[in-house]
Formats: C-alpha cells, sequence, structure tokens
C-alpha cells in the first residue's frame, strides 16, 4: 500500500513516520508550505523544516516540499476576512482541513496514493459498509471537531496512526525511540499566522474603527473599541474595562456596537440552544428516517467535552438543545455533531444564532 503521510516537524507526525515504519511501511513525506510567501506570518518555519527533514533522514525517506500558500491565500483566507468583516466568528483550521490538507493537496499529490496518514487526534470506524470519522482515544487531544468539514472520500483515505494513543503515550514513544520532537512544544494558535499576534492580522487587512462598548442590561456606555471585527462573543480578554470581568455577549455589526455583561454568572453570556445551517454529513445522515427528539453529544468550540443534547430537525436546519447552559453561542463557529456516545464525529455546520 502506498501512503502519503503528512510531516510538520511535531512530535504526532513524527511519531506517525516511526509507527507506520514500524508497521513494515516506506510512507512518502510531504512538508505543506502554507505561509505567504515573503511575509512575516510564514508559517513554514527553518527549525520545523529541519525537524522534519531529520526525520526523513532517519528513517531512510523522501520528503517533498508542496507549496499551497497560494490555494490557502484564496481559499481559507478569504472566508476567514470574510467571516470576520460580516461580525461572524470563523474557524480556519476547520476549513484548511477541508480544502487544503485533504482538498489541494489531495488533487495535487494524495491521489496517487492509497491513503494519507496524518497527526491528527481521531481514527476511523467501519460501520455499515461505510467509514465514519471517529473520537481518538484521548478526550483532550481529540480533534475530531477540526476535520468535521471533510467527506466521506476524503475520510475513507485518511489514516490516524496515533489515534488509538494519549498524548502522553506519542511523547514517551518519541523519547524511547530518540526522536528530537519528543520535547517539542505544540504549536497553538492558527499555523499561517507564525509570530504574528490574530489582531495584528486582522488589523493588516481591515485596519481600525472605533466604537462603543455598551452594557448589555443598561445601555450605558462603558468604553471604545477599535473595531467589531477584533471581538467575539464569550470573548472575556482584550476589552480594556476595568471593575470586571466582562464578557462580550453581541454585536452590532451595522453601528459598530459591542455589548458587554459584567460577571461570572450572568445570565446574559449564557444560552442552551443554537441553530445550524447548512449542515454537513461527513459520511451519511444516521437518522434520515428519524423524527423528532434525536440524543446526540456535540462541541461549539475545540474543548475536551462533549456535551449531551437534543437535536431538532427543522427545514433547512439543524437546532440543537443543550442539557446544560452553554458560554458564549458564537455565529460563524462551528457546531460539530456526534453520536449519543461521543464515538462517531457525524457532521457539522455553521452556528447561525
Amino acid at each position: 500500500m502506498e501512503i502519503a503521510t503528512l510531516l510538520s516537524g511535531g512530535v504526532d507526525s513524527s511519531v506517525v513516520v516511526h509507527r507506520l515504519c514500524e508497521w513494515g511501511y516506506k510512507p512518502a513525506l510531504f512538508y505543506i508550505k502554507i505561509g505567504m510567501e515573503g511575509e512575516d506570518y510564514d508559517c513554514s518555519a527553518e527549525e520545523d523544516i529541519e525537524m522534519a527533514t531529520f526525520i526523513a533522514r532517519k528513517y531512510g525517506l523522501k520528503l517533498e516540499i508542496v507549496d499551497l500558500h497560494r490555494e490557502y491565500w484564496d481559499n481559507v483566507m478569504a472566508y476567514t476576512l470574510d467571516r470576520v468583516k460580516r461580525g461572524l466568528t470563523p474557524n480556519p483550521d476547520v476549513m484548511c482541513n477541508k480544502l487544503i490538507k485533504f482538498g489541494s493537496f489531495e488533487q495535487k499529490v494524495g491521489r496517487f496514493f492509497d491513503k494519507t496518514a496524518t497527526g491528527h487526534y481521531a481514527t476511523t470506524v467501519e460501520k455499515e459498509g461505510k467509514i465514519w470519522l471517529g473520537t481518538a482515544k484521548d478526550p483532550v487531544k481529540d480533534q475530531t471537531d477540526f476535520l468535521a468539514q471533510i467527506d466521506a472520500l476524503q475520510v475513507s483515505k485518511l489514516m490516524f496512526p496515533i489515534g488509538d494513543l494519549m498524548k502522553e503515550e506519542v511523547r514517551e514513544l518519541a523519547k524511547e525511540v530518540n526522536l528530537p520532537t519528543a520535547r517539542r512544544k505544540d504549536s497553538q494558535g492558527i499555523c499561517f499566522l507564525g509570530k504574528i499576534n490574530y489582531n495584528d492580522f486582522i488589523r493588516r487587512f481591515l485596519g481600525e474603527k472605533e466604537g462603543d462598548i455598551i452594557e448589555q442590561e443598561t445601555g450605558n456606555k462603558v468604553g471604545r473599541h477599535k473595531g467589531y471585527w477584533f471581538h467575539t462573543i464569550g470573548q472575556r480578554k482584550g476589552l480594556g474595562l476595568s471593575g470586571g470581568p466582562w464578557f462580550v455577549v453581541r454585536k452590532d455589526v451595522d453601528r459598530n456596537l459591542i455589548y458587554v455583561s459584567r460577571g461570572y454568572d450572568t445570565s446574559k453570556q449564557y444560552g442552551d440552544t443554537f441553530h445550524i445551517g447548512d449542515f454537513h454529513f461527513i459520511t451519511d445522515d444516521p437518522w434520515k428516517d428519524e423524527s423528532g427528539e434525536i440524543p446526540v453529544t456535540f462541541k461549539i468550540r475545540h474543548t475536551p467535552e462533549f456535551i449531551q443534547g437534543i437535536l431538532y430537525k427543522e427545514e433547512g436546519s439543524y437546532r440543537v438543545v443543550s442539557s446544560s447552559a452553554l458560554q458564549g453561542i458564537a455565529p460563524g463557529q462551528f457546531g460539530v455533531i456526534y453520536d449519543r456516545d461521543a464515538e462517531i464525529c457525524i457532521g457539522s455546520g455553521e452556528i447561525t444564532f
């Protein structure tokens, strides 16, 4: 079997290479370059490539760098800036997986291989003759929410060789076989930004536009902001307000207003219901013959917890009612739906309200 393996220079993908070789495969290794050429936020850091090159040499494998920075800009960055300008909360990592790692890469390179292996914490599950996206053994590191927009063909070609391991097991294995990535810190934030602050990046493309910060309960002006696009529902830090904690609970895009509420227990920052538009099923709709109340688990952001809830089918959308209060339900983020036992990721869609 011919396997293409995405190698980032981190510990997870390095252990993927080790395990594949241990299982008798000789994977072809690829480093995807997605930062913009000649820019400070180019994420193809020299250290990443050096590490990837070292791993390739250690196992006697060939490493190829695949430049997809233009595809990333035209697709993922365009999506991100569009959502931010509309006052929504985008998730570039979800779209990167869908459109770049398993989209553009597949079209350019992956189609010549039987499988594509990655260091994502996820699994695949064969059920009733179909391949489903399964959750990882490690609930803290599970990354199925970042993969929830891929399709049936993509998931059928994917391999997740570390999905059955806990993170500490991955690091221990890396130490045992003397991988130089064993103690490298996990990457944080959005890859294409590199060391650039997210707000600095948004400022570069959207600029600043001052507006008022309004207390939701009283209508009083409590501060100023530099543009609604720098803020998201549920945000606490970066507001510059005293006497808090303050949380963003609403945005008025047309009037460039940010509404906030004070206190950890304010009801304004909590809800138990959200709607999902344009829902995307990864493999199939397991509930196509069901109606009424469907027990599910779900996530509205990247957290270790799978929240219990009820899914309701409505015309053109889905409504989810949570079993517990949810903090910071942000339109634009992805509502990711799992089966009731949180074993299979069914799919996702953008939260509308």
